[in-house]
């Protein structure tokens, strides 16, 4: 199946933390970098996840924010840092590429973010996603 999710990130299930509703999933990604994902209970059975699955961590680019050095005080649980690869601007919108351990990050964010970041190829920055906005496969 192809997706229109250009942020496609392998990884293996670490830990499941369910509740009424909602779950918590761990995921280690072949760098060692880990990502939480929030999603149904249902979509945890629906897909057999437990300890030692194998997923791909799915992400809009809309939902990719990006900050300039370390963040503090946030409830995101997902900071991966990187360094920009390129910068796409239009009129109202920026792509931006970013070089990660595990590969690649595409983050879309408005053309003046990226203007008073002052984002360029080579700039450190870090990948801000929240968890709730990370989907999960089945790999």
């Amino acid at each position: 199946m192809s997706l229109s999710i250009r942020n496609q990130l392998p990884g293996t299930v670490t830990a499941v933390t369910t509740g009424e509703v909602m779950a918590t999933v761990k995921v280690r990604l072949a760098s060692g970098q880990e990502l939480t994902a929030a999603v149904t209970v249902d979509a945890v059975r629906d897909l057999g996840l437990a300890e030692g699955s194998t997923v791909q961590a799915l992400v809009k680019s809309t939902e990719v924010a990006l900050a300039t050095g370390a963040v503090d005080g946030l409830s995101i649980r997902n900071r991966i840092p990187g360094t920009v690869a390129e910068v796409a601007t239009g009129g109202a919108m920026a792509g931006v590429k970013v070089e990660v351990a595990d590969g690649a990050l595409t983050a879309a964010i408005t053309a003046d973010a990226a203007a008073e970041l002052g984002l360029t190829a080579g700039s450190p920055v870090v990948a801000l996603i929240k968890s709730t906005e990370v989907s999960l496969a089945a790999a």
